[in-house]
């Protein structure tokens, strides 16, 4: 059984911004724009990251890029981490972000990322929210449905884990070796709907994550 690679991670939004990365055909030399829009509604960004460049040359950590360039300092070595992980082996990747615009490095930094692997995809939750001393608290989900059924699956990949049913077709998966972490399995026949949540307080350089493995 194959399933693609896992990672396992209310302020004022005064403003908007939207990144979009346009790139032509590749018998153009793979020319590459960035083009910026400023709707009025809230801090929000939105940034795509085209098949064929990604193809050519791996991609670009498109959160981490946005995280910085709307402002965030504190918390952008972990949302750095974290993000890596969630692009690690994809072929594209697409980023929408909120964020407090009058106070970027001081409130919470929200993202949603829609990531691509050959024949598969998913989404990924990543927030941050800066703490005192210059720690962060990280929540990180992966979203993503496999053509198998959750019982298939939590007998292949998740044996040791210790199961808590929340409804008889949702059930939570924990392991003492990944503090932090849980893999929800929720029956969607015919197939499976996967999530995988990591948490994290007082994140700082060097603290070590204790990030769930790939299934």
């Amino acid at each position: 059984m194959t399933h693609a690679p896992d990672i396992l991670a209310t302020s004022r939004l005064s403003n908007s911004t939207s990144l979009s990365s346009a790139c032509w055909q590749p018998w153009l030399a793979l020319l590459c724009t960035v083009l910026w829009m400023t709707p009025a509604a809230h801090g929000q960004m939105r940034a795509d990251l085209p098949g064929n460049k990604a193809a050519a040359a791996g991609p670009k950590n498109l959160l981490a890029e946005a995280a910085r360039s709307v402002g965030v300092k504190q918390c952008q070595p972990a949302i750095n981490r974290l993000s890596a992980l969630a692009i690690s082996g994809t072929g594209a990747h697409d980023v929408l972000v909120d964020w407090d615009r009058a106070h970027p490095d001081k409130g919470p930094f929200f993202s949603l990322t829609g990531i691509e692997y050959a024949g598969a995809s998913a989404a990924v939750s990543i927030t941050a929210v800066p703490q005192d001393g210059g720690a962060c608290s990280v929540s990180a989900e992966r979203i993503s449905i496999a053509p198998y059924s959750c019982k298939s699956i939590a007998e292949t990949e998740l044996k040791g884990y210790s199961a808590t049913p929340l409804l008889p077709t949702f059930t939570v998966y924990v392991s003492p070796t990944e503090p932090g972490g849980s893999v929800s399995l929720v029956d969607s026949p015919p197939g499976c709907l996967i999530i995988r949540r990591y948490v994290q307080y007082n994140w700082t350089e060097q603290t070590k994550m204790s990030v769930p493995a790939h299934k």
